[in-house]
Formats: structure tokens, C-alpha cells, sequence
């Protein structure tokens, strides 16, 4: 666990107070006018005490009894009228923060979604979306904790304070002397005891309650693996372990905010004290009436209530500056790719795509996977793409996405560098059907309408026919209104793929990207999608990822990928005939073992 240093800590709460500032400056009328009518409601609840002592040195005067009753009665009206602005203010701020604090908190939790969409591939497969999910939602509602903290409890605390000590000062300078250095000692001892022992302890606990919510995230998500092998106990074992580191960090923190309670009561226990006998030597030697007496008693008990709760709230500006550190992180992290300033929307008429000279390397790699790859895919072609694991098949294919960037060179689609239009647009010219179809837990008619979003019922339920997942869909009890699970677990390995097939048919994209599309499927599913894969590739440039030869001997051309070079490219009747060719070794290393498997050489 990384120990964080006193300036470190000073930098995270320096980046989350701007963060907040930042945010409240879109909403300064709201923020006036909660600070506005707090500051009015605590001046309110300074003046309260001194017409107390109005009143108890009316009561005990010896003037007449009529007039004593007056001055008793004018000291009570003030206070009523006080008390009233004290109760009006309050609930005017109190109900200024509430539409403040929605409007900000949505804002915060829609631009950290927007953030983390817009991080790369890269970003999301070394993050755990249950762990990601939880700085999200645990940052956006720290920051209802971290308003009312500084609008409504540290603001007012600090007006009382200088209020109060200025009120006193006034008229008893020593009385003000005591109430002022009581008052920094208690302030000086509850941030340093806060800044300094609770954070540290804090921080990391609140990093092992994301670590619990990544456990239980993965877990939960991978639950039909965990299934299949019998893993139940394991994952409990392990989600067991994650509490118990939790579980201890967490008692450590909880223990720290007991004993500094504890140092916080006795500081203002010796305050009490303090200005009891202040205020009794003033007394005995006459410069305070038993009303001033009174006043002061009051005041300071005042004063006591806002000082006991300043140790509570600046604990609470700790933890949610704790909690806000991830969600204020997601803010600031640039994503890897990014539009460039002048990006338009791709215009893709044909669908040619040219590599030229491209050069490529994964972050942690010694070597590039491409070094001077150049390669040109004319439109309407049909290629498909082969070679061993980690040859650079699909990195080629992500390349065209720009889910990466390249280091060197050029990707052209129909004579544009994709760097130089936007990402959006460039990504909706490709139809994916990926090798494992992920589906939203929405129903199948909104699964299959997210690659063209409004389209009518008729358009879904052709792309579903083209695809031979009509089929199936209409058996449903719901037929398309089904819902599918989360990533679509209701459904079997070949449906799933089905749907996306459909996806790809309503995107009506002008080019297409098969990832194994049919790897799947049962037997007679693929016969019939192979016949639609087909029509689908008429007329668009396609790729064809292929683990299994057989899926792209019909194809126009072979591109066979060798660490991270294209070592043959040709028409697949072609590459089979070169003796020692790759390609050709490949296809009957397939052939042997399906002919082993079961005598059958068409699952080669």
C-alpha cells in the first residue's frame, strides 16, 4: 500500500476544494444565497445571548416592577425576532443547498461517465468496472457530504467564532483574549488531528472498500464461470479476505476518530472552564453584571455547540476529501486517444483501406508488434485475416477503430487519416460482430437497435430475419421485448452471436469486421448464417478474422500475419498451393486434427 506524504495529502485536498469550486461557479446564485442567508441565521444566533443577559439583568433589577417587566418583555421580543430570522435564514439556506447539490452531483457523475467512455481499450481492460463504478457513485454523493460541510457547518462555525470573540473583546478584552485562544487551540488541535492521524488511515481504507466492490464486481459478473467449476467457496474465500483487510483498516480509522474525540472533548471541557472563571473574576471584581455573567455563560455555550461540531465536520471534510480523491483522479485523467482540434466526420463512400508505413508499439513492449507495415485493402474487398496467436490480427483490426494509436505513419479509409476525424463518426462507418457477443441487459429489440438508434420496428425485425435470429426471438414468451441479462447470460453462446450478426445487418456500415462470427454457433445455425454472412459482405469492404481456415477459403484474399508482419497475401487457392507456405501449413495442421478428432474434415 503506498504511503501518501503530508504533501501529498495537502495536494489532494488542494485538487478537490478546486474541483468544488470549480463546480459552484456554475451555480453562483445558489451558492450566494445559501452562504448568504447561513451567515444571516448564525448572526441571528450570536445576538440571542446578550439580549439573554438583557433579560436576567431586568429581572433582578431593583427598579420598579412594571418597568423591570419593560425592559424583560423587549429583551423576550428580540429574542423571538432572532429567533424567528434564525429559523427563516436557516431554512432558506437549507433549501437553497438541496437544488445546488442535485445539480452538481448529477454534473459530476454524468462528465465522470463521459470521462471513463472515453478512456482507451487499454484503460478499461487493466480496470475493474465494479471498482470504477463505485469511485463514481461513492464521489458523487461525498460531495453532498462536502457541501454541507463547508456552506452549512464550517461557514457559520467560522462566523460565530470571530463573531463571538469580537463581540466579547469589545467589551472585556480578556474575556475575548480566552474565548479567541481557546477557540484556535481547539481548531489547530481538530484539522491537525484530522489532516494528520485520521486521513492517512482513512485513505487507505476507503481504497479497500473499491478493492471489496472490484471483488465482488468481478465475481458477480464472471458468476457462470464460477459456476462451472465449482468455484463458489473460492470466490467467498477471497471476497472473505478482502473484508478482512478492510475489516482492520477500517477498525484503525474508526479507533482514530474515537480517541481524537476524545482529545477534542477534553479541549473544550478546559474552555468551559476557562471562561466560567473569566468570567466569575469579572464578576468579583465588578466589571460584570450576574445579566453579563449570564450572557457570557450563554454565548459560550452557543460557541460550544459550533466548536464541538467543528471536530465532526472537519472529519467529514477529510472523509469525503478521501472519498472524493478517485471521482476528482477520473476528472483529470486525460483519455489516451483523443479528436484533434480541427477532427470532422468521416465521409466513407467506398470503404479503401491503406496502412502506410505504419509503426506500432504496446506500452510495456521492448519491440513494436508492426515496424513499416504498409498494406492496401481496396474497397468491396473480402479479406480475411490469419496467423498464429498474438500475430497482430486484431490489433490491425483495432488500429482501423483507433482504440489505438499508432507511433508512426498512417491509416488511410478512403483517402482520410483517421487521426484527423472524429472518433465517433469513424467507428459508426464499422460494423463489428465481435468472437464474444456482449449484450446490455436490455430486451432484444433495444440490443439490436443500438447500432442504429431510431429505427422502426420493421428495420429490427428484417436485420433479426437476415441474421436467423427471428426465429428464435419469436419463440420468446416476450418475443422482442425479452430481456436478455446482464451481457445477455439468458441467452445461449449461439444467440447471442445471432444478435450481434443483426446488430451488424442495421448498421448498414460500409465496412464490416467479423470476428469469428460463427464460432458459436451449432452446425446448422452456421449453414445458415454463413449464407447471410455472405450477403451482408456484398458491396462492403470486409474483414474476416479467422481462427478457423475453413471460414475464409470463399474469401477474395488472404492476409496472413506472422509477429506482427503480413508474411503472405494472396487469393487463398493461391496460398495453398506455395509449398511451405504459412498458410498452407496452417490449414493442414487443421485438417489433421479435425480428421483425428472425428474423421470429418469440414469443422477443419
Amino acid at each position: 500500500m503506498t504511503v501518501q506524504t503530508e504533501t501529498d495529502r495537502a495536494a489532494a485536498i488542494r485538487n478537490v476544494l478546486r474541483f468544488t469550486f470549480g463546480n459552484w461557479r456554475g451555480e453562483k446564485r445558489l451558492v450566494g444565497t445559501v452562504a448568504g442567508a447561513i451567515t444571516l441565521a448564525t448572526l441571528a444566533d450570536i445576538f440571542i445571548p446578550y439580549f439573554a443577559g438583557r433579560l436576567v439583568d431586568a429581572i433582578i433589577a431593583g427598579t420598579e416592577r412594571g418597568a423591570a417587566a419593560s425592559q424583560a418583555l423587549t429583551a423576550l421580543g428580540a429574542m423571538a425576532a432572532l429567533g424567528l430570522a434564525f429559523i427563516v435564514f436557516r431554512h432558506l439556506a437549507w433549501s437553497a443547498v438541496v437544488p445546488m447539490t442535485l445539480r452538481i452531483m448529477q454534473r459530476t457523475a454524468e462528465a465522470g461517465f463521459a470521462c471513463v467512455q472515453h478512456f482507451s481499450a487499454d484503460w478499461h481492460a487493466n480496470s475493474f468496472s465494479g471498482s470504477v463504478v463505485r469511485q463514481i457513485t461513492r464521489g458523487m454523493w461525498s460531495l453532498d457530504l462536502l457541501h454541507d460541510v463547508l456552506l452549512l457547518a464550517l461557514w457559520p462555525s467560522a462566523v460565530v467564532l470571530v463573531g463571538t470573540v469580537v463581540l466579547l473583546g469589545l467589551q472585556w478584552p480578556v474575556m475575548g483574549l480566552v474565548m479567541a485562544l481557546g477557540s484556535l487551540a481547539y481548531v489547530y488541535a481538530t484539522v491537525a488531528l484530522s489532516v494528520r492521524y485520521i486521513a492517512p488511515a482513512s485513505r487507505v481504507s476507503n481504497r479497500l472498500d473499491t478493492r471489496v466492490g472490484g471483488v465482488l464486481a468481478d465475481a458477480l459478473a464472471c458468476n457462470g464461470v464460477v459456476k462451472a467449476f465449482g468455484a463458489e467457496a473460492r470466490e467467498e474465500a477471497r471476497l472473505q479476505g478482502a473484508l478482512g483487510e478492510w475489516s482492520r483498516e477500517t477498525r484503525r480509522t474508526w479507533m482514530r476518530h474515537t480517541w481524537a474525540g476524545t482529545i477534542q472533548t477534553v479541549i473544550l471541557w478546559a474552555i468551559r472552564i476557562a471562561i466560567a472563571a473569566a468570567a466569575l473574576w469579572l464578576w468579583w471584581r465588578g466589571e460584570a453584571s450576574p445579566g453579563d455573567v449570564t450572557y457570557v455563560l450563554t454565548t459560550y455555550f452557543v460557541v460550544h455547540g459550533y466548536l464541538r461540531d467543528i471536530g465532526m465536520h472537519v472529519n467529514n471534510l477529510q472523509r469525503s476529501v478521501n472519498e472524493m480523491e478517485e471521482l476528482v483522479d477520473l476528472h483529470d485523467e486525460m483519455p489516451d486517444i483523443v479528436d484533434a482540434p480541427s477532427a470532422r466526420p468521416i465521409a466513407v463512400k467506398r470503404g479503401e483501406i491503406r496502412f502506410e508505413a505504419v509503426r506500432f508499439h504496446y506500452g510495456g513492449h521492448e519491440r513494436p508488434l508492426y515496424e513499416d507495415l504498409s498494406v492496401t485493402i481496396p474497397a468491396g474487398q473480402r479479406v480475411g485475416l490469419v496467423g498464429p496467436s498474438g500475430s497482430g490480427k486484431t490489433t490491425f483490426v483495432k488500429l482501423i477503430q483507433r482504440l489505438h494509436d499508432i507511433t508512426d505513419g498512417a491509416i488511410r479509409i478512403d483517402g482520410q487519416r483517421i487521426d484527423a476525424v472524429t472518433q465517433r463518426s469513424l467507428r459508426r462507418a464499422i460494423a463489428i460482430v465481435p468472437q464474444e457477443s456482449v449484450l446490455f441487459h436490455r430486451s432484444l429489440r433495444d440490443n439490436i437497435a443500438y447500432a442504429k438508434p431510431g429505427a422502426s420496428n420493421a428495420e429490427i425485425e428484417r436485420a433479426a430475419e437476415l441474421a436467423s435470429a427471428a426465429e428464435f426471438i419469436e419463440r420468446l414468451p416476450m418475443g422482442f421485448e425479452t430481456m436478455v441479462g446482464e451481457r445477455g447470460v439468458k441467452l445461449s453462446g449461439g444467440e447471442r452471436q445471432r444478435v450481434a450478426l443483426a446488430r451488424a445487418f442495421l448498421a448498414d456500415a460500409p465496412i464490416l469486421v467479423l470476428d469469428e462470427a460463427t464460432s458459436a454457433l451449432d452446425s446448422e445455425s452456421e449453414r445458415l448464417i454463413q449464407r447471410a454472412m455472405e450477403t451482408l459482405m456484398e458491396g462492403r469492404t470486409s474483414l474476416v478474422i479467422a481462427h478457423r481456415l475453413s471460414t475464409v477459403r470463399a474469401l477474395d484474399r488472404i492476409l496472413v500475419f506472422d509477429r506482427g508482419r503480413i508474411v503472405e497475401d494472396g487469393a487463398p487457392d493461391d496460398l495453398l498451393g506455395r509449398p511451405g507456405g504459412l498458410y498452407r501449413r496452417l490449414t493442414e495442421q487443421q485438417a489433421g486434427i479435425a480428421l483425428l478428432g472425428d474423421g470429418s474434415a469440414d469443422r477443419a
